[in-house]
Formats: C-alpha cells, sequence, structure tokens
C-alpha cells in the first residue's frame, strides 16, 4: 500500500442542499479512481457513502462518511456529508479537518437554504471553496439562473471554469475554459472527446477565458504586472494564480456536472488534483499554547480525533486527521485530554464501512483507528515529547427539544446508557436530566434530528421509547419573610430520635444588613447570626445561609446535611 506524502494529499469536503447529488457525485469519483468496479445509486441502496441502515430507510445521508480516491498520483480524501439542516454537526467537524469545500449547486434550484447555511460556516472557518452545478441533464437544469443566484450570494469571486454546451436532457458537452476546448461525453459517460469549441460558441468562451485569466492574476501582484504585460498567462502561471487564489478565497472556480451520468466528474477530480491546496499549505492550525502547528511530516506525531461511531462487533471506530509528523502502527501515543496512554495497533484508510490496513499515515492524511480505551471526539493524541491540544470543534447550539422516557420502567439506565453513545457520536445531541421537571430532556438541531436518535433507540438498542412534550417549570419567589417549626420525635428501642428546626425565610437584598429582629405575624423574633454562606443558584438569584445556632447546640458536622436539604426543597418548589 502506498504512503502518500504531505504534497500528494488533498482533503475535501462535499457540501450542498439535501438532494443536489453529493453521494452520487462521490461513487462517481470513486469509480474514475478505480475504487469500485461499479457505480452504485441511492434507489438501489449500494452507494459506498450511504451504508448506515437508517440511510437506506430514508433514502437520504444521515451521517458524514469518509473515503478516499486516486487520480494523478494524488490520494483525494473524501467526506460526504447530510444536506439536511438537522445533520449540521456532521457538516461542522467534517469542515474542521477538510481544506476545500466542494458545494454543489442543484441546477434546478440553484442557491438554496442548505447551500446558505453551510456555506456560512465555510466562510466562519475560512475555508476554501469551489462550486459544481449538478443535475445540469434534468429536464428543469437552469444554468445561467443559478450562475445568476450564485453570484448574487458569493461575489464576483465565483469564477466560470466551464459552461454546458446544451443543458436538459440533451446535454452531453461541456465548454472546458482553460482547456478552451469541448469535453463531449458518451451515453454512458466516463471518458470524454476532446473537439474543438463551435464557432457559435467561440466568442463567449473567449470572453469567459480572459475573466478566468484576469482572476488568476489578481491574486498575485507579479501575476497581475505579467498580465498587463502580455495581456495573457502561461498555463503554469494560471494555475498558479489559481491556486493562490483558492486559498485565499479569492476565487470560487464553478465546474458542472451530471453526476448520475458520471460526465464531467473526471475532469473536476483533475482539477482537484492539481489545484486544491494541499494540507501544508493551508493557513497551520492553533494548539492550545496558541502556537501553530504546521502540517509537516518531520516534526513530532499529532492527530486530532473529528467523528467517532459505533459499529456492531468491532466496537468504537475513531476517525482522526494526522496534524503533523507520521502515525505508525503499534506506537503509543499520549491523550493530552485525559493524560492516558493509547497504542494504535492498527490504523486503517477508509472507504465507506470498509477499511484498509495501512502501516503509516503521514501529516495532513485521514484514517481511523480502534480499540482505544480512554479517547473519545475531540481528543487529541500526540507524541510523548508533545503535550497541547488542538481546540475542540464548535458545534451549534441546540434548536430543539423534547422530554423522551423508555416505555419499560426497568429500561430507565439502559436508556441513559444509549444516550451517553449517541451524544459521543453525535455532540450536537444534548441530554439533560431536569431535577425540576422530572424528565429526560435531549436537545437536537430538529424534530427530524431526534426522530433519527429514537430509531436508533428503538431499533439498533432495542429500547422503546417515547417522546413526551417536555413539562413546563413553574417557579414560585419569596415575596415576603415567613416562620416556621417542626419538631421530630420518632421513638422505635434505644436512644430514639428527636430534633426541632426553627427557620425564618425572607426575599434577598442585594446590600441589606446582617438580621437581628424580625416582626412576623405581630410575633417578635430575635436572631444572633454566627456564620454566613452565600451559594449562587443554578435558575440565577443567590442563598445567603444565616447559621443563628445558640450555644453549640448542634454539632456543626451536621450543618451540610440542613443545608443540602433546604437546597433539596428550594430545586422541588
Amino acid at each position: 500500500m502506498k504512503t502518500y506524502q504531505t504534497s500528494q494529499i488533498k482533503n475535501i469536503v462535499l457540501l450542498g442542499n439535501a438532494g443536489s447529488g453529493k453521494t452520487i457525485l462521490s461513487e462517481a469519483m470513486l469509480f474514475e479512481g478505480k475504487m469500485i468496479d461499479r457505480r452504485g445509486s441511492v434507489e438501489q441502496k449500494n452507494t459506498v457513502s450511504d451504508f448506515e441502515p437508517i440511510e437506506h430507510e430514508t433514502g437520504s445521508s444521515v451521517f458524514s462518511s469518509l473515503m478516499y480516491t486516486e487520480i494523478a498520483d494524488t490520494k483525494i480524501n473524501i467526506l460526504d456529508t447530510p444536506g439536511a439542516d438537522d445533520f449540521i454537526g456532521n457538516v461542522v467537524s467534517s469542515l474542521h479537518v477538510a481544506d476545500l469545500g466542494v458545494m454543489l449547486l442543484n441546477a434546478q434550484n440553484g442557491v438554496e437554504v442548505g447551500t446558505e447555511i453551510q456555506a456560512r460556516h465555510l466562510e466562519d472557518l475560512n475555508k476554501p471553496m469551489m462550486l459544481v452545478v449538478n443535475h445540469v441533464d434534468h429536464d428543469k437544469s437552469n444554468f445561467e439562473k443559478t450562475i445568476e443566484m450564485a453570484k448574487e450570494r458569493f461575489g464576483s469571486h465565483v469564477t466560470l471554469f466551464q459552461f454546458p454546451v446544451q443543458e436538459g436532457p440533451g446535454f452531453n458537452s461541456i465548454v472546458d475554459l482553460m482547456l478552451m476546448k469541448v469535453l463531449k461525453y458518451p451515453a454512458e459517460g466516463g471518458q470524454p472527446e476532446i473537439t474543438d469549441i463551435p464557432a457559435e460558441l467561440k466568442g463567449k468562451a473567449e470572453e469567459l477565458h480572459n475573466e478566468l485569466i484576469e482572476r488568476a492574476a489578481e491574486n498575485d501582484e507579479a501575476l497581475m504586472e505579467i498580465f498587463f504585460e502580455k495581456g495573457t498567462l502561461t498555463e503554469e502561471e494560471l494555475m498558479s494564480g489559481i491556486r493562490k487564489g483558492i486559498i485565499s478565497r479569492g476565487i470560487f472556480p464553478l465546474f458542472c456536472t451530471a453526476a448520475k451520468k458520471n460526465m464531467g466528474v473526471g475532469r473536476l477530480l483533475q482539477f482537484i488534483a492539481k489545484a486544491a491546496p494541499s494540507p501544508s499549505e493551508m493557513p497551520a492550525p492553533k494548539n492550545s499554547e496558541g502556537k501553530e502547528v504546521p502540517c509537516d511530516a518531520s516534526a513530532p506525531a499529532s492527530l486530532f480525533i473529528f467523528k467517532s461511531n459505533i459499529e456492531t462487533h468491532i466496537g468504537e471506530i475513531l476517525y482522526f486527521k494526522v496534524m503533523s509528523g507520521k502515525i505508525t502502527e503499534g506506537s503509543d501515543y499520549v491523550n493530552n485530554n485525559n493524560q492516558s496512554k493509547e497504542r494504535l495497533s492498527q490504523i486503517f484508510w477508509v472507504l465507506g464501512k470498509n477499511r484498509t490496513k495501512v502501516p503509516e499515515l503521514i501529516a495532513g492524511d485521514l484514517g481511523a483507528t480502534v480499540k482505544l480505551k480512554n479517547t473519545r471526539n475531540n481528543h487529541t493524541l500526540t507524541a510523548p515529547s508533545v503535550s497541547f491540544t488542538f481546540p475542540p470543534v464548535k458545534f451549534p447550539e441546540p434548536k430543539y427539544r423534547t422530554a423522551i422516557r423508555p416505555l419499560n420502567e426497568g429500561d430507565e439506565e439502559k436508556l441513559g446508557e444509549a444516550l451517553n453513545r449517541m451524544h459521543n457520536d453525535d455532540p450536537t445531541i444534548l441530554i439533560e436530566y431536569s431535577k425540576e421537571l422530572k424528565q429526560i430532556i435531549v436537545h437536537g438541531q430538529g424534530e427530524h434530528h431526534l426522530n433519527i436518535l429514537k430509531w436508533h433507540l428503538d431499533n439498533e438498542f432495542k429500547i422503546p421509547t417515547e417522546f413526551l412534550p417536555p413539562r413546563i417549570p413553574y417557579r414560585e419567589t419569596i415575596t415576603k419573610a415567613a416562620q416556621a417549626d417542626y419538631r421530630h420525635k420518632k421513638q422505635s428501642g434505644g436512644a430514639g430520635q428527636f430534633g426541632e428546626v426553627h427557620m425564618i425565610i425572607e426575599p434577598y437584598v442585594e446590600g441589606a444588613p446582617v438580621p437581628s429582629v424580625y416582626k412576623i405575624n405581630g410575633k417578635e423574633f430575635k436572631v444572633s447570626v454566627r456564620d454566613t454562606e452565600e451559594h449562587d443558584l443554578p435558575w440565577g438569584g443567590k442563598l445567603v445561609f444565616h447559621n443563628c445556632i445558640v450555644g453549640g447546640s448542634i454539632d456543626a458536622r451536621f450543618m451540610p446535611a440542613i443545608l443540602k436539604g433546604i437546597m433539596e426543597k428550594m430545586e422541588e418548589g
């Protein structure tokens, strides 16, 4: 198995609204790189990317999946992500380790809501982006409208590298503005015939070609001078300007494909192999010490866990990016999040649910390992010589919540364990046991997100559950001073039990003097404060606890228990 160097590795993430064709594009990419012998389809439930049972049932991606293809002596790691906003956590974690976002636009619909949301995450992380207009072969395809919407949303950085000769069911040819040739595909797709641009499209192609050259020159002052002097750029100069423009987000290259027919996919891969940034060309991330960690194969080894999932008979599979150095099979590393030692007995290249064992992975590569004891999502493993961590992935806040309970009372403990495992796999699922409501509350990105959670509990964990509306937390507050006494007396043999409680409660006022006399219901109560404790309350406000016990009639060791009882009653109301 070949070991790819950092400069030979490209990490891309496929983005786009649901239905834009990410899974089918990834399938065509694998086929072009000869990773698979035949292309699967979503309808036949045999794609490499969507291999989970729930994905077969829903007919759409629910989890991100890692794959790779090899082309032009380059390893392209591909992360296919769900298009639905309910599963945005998978998108965010994938963006964290990718070096280029490939944003698919559905030629029927243009820029959609999912496109906008995912583009914002790309922008927040300052990651490069390229656009791919897919479904150009659909009878409702509108390429020009899609381009118009893309430029309206993403600005003048959108740069055409291709346009279709004819769109709709008759689509089979693309004008390539870098090659200045037409790529004509056979009916079944695959390798195109390269021909000259027809006379009627020559003017349009030359105009767009000049725009492309000008856009590439804008990203480098030296290239701009050459462009003004000669009026054009060589192929090498053009590619240099494009690469710099992509990294700086000064160029958003736009290609077109019909992924289902495998038209335009091979050329797209060739461009990614040549023009996409390698991990070492991207800005170096900072570690917990505030220092940059260059993606350098000669540096001390470090890796970051960006995803995990449980697989039957295998256990937990952890997916990681080699941030620096070289990771080797059978070596020991330190988990700097909890100071535990871990041995990577096996490391893998990943192709969907299939894994290929490899002896080593170089800085910038993506891979997986199994059977680590104390390592989870967002953890950093390093060589013993360094002790930093990488910042965790920041996931979006929940947007939807509901209460959940097992249908069988004996399953409560199992439900808790299952929910914790689901949270480990998908950190956007948050679990809360509300003492106030006496309910388990699950938080997620939407109703569909939590329905998928329930499906896993019912079908994979075999824990029948039901959703309930969260109860409303009615709260009362103290409006005036009140006093109460209670005498506890119990004789059950021996010395028996006896105790008296005398308590006064009143509203807390910031800056109020320590009390000495209370007048309640016509009675006067004198107190002598021996000790005061202040406690900030989880729901806001403050509890000020005055110990007014006289003469040590109650042992000091009972005071924490008294305070605990008060706190419990405050929680219950």
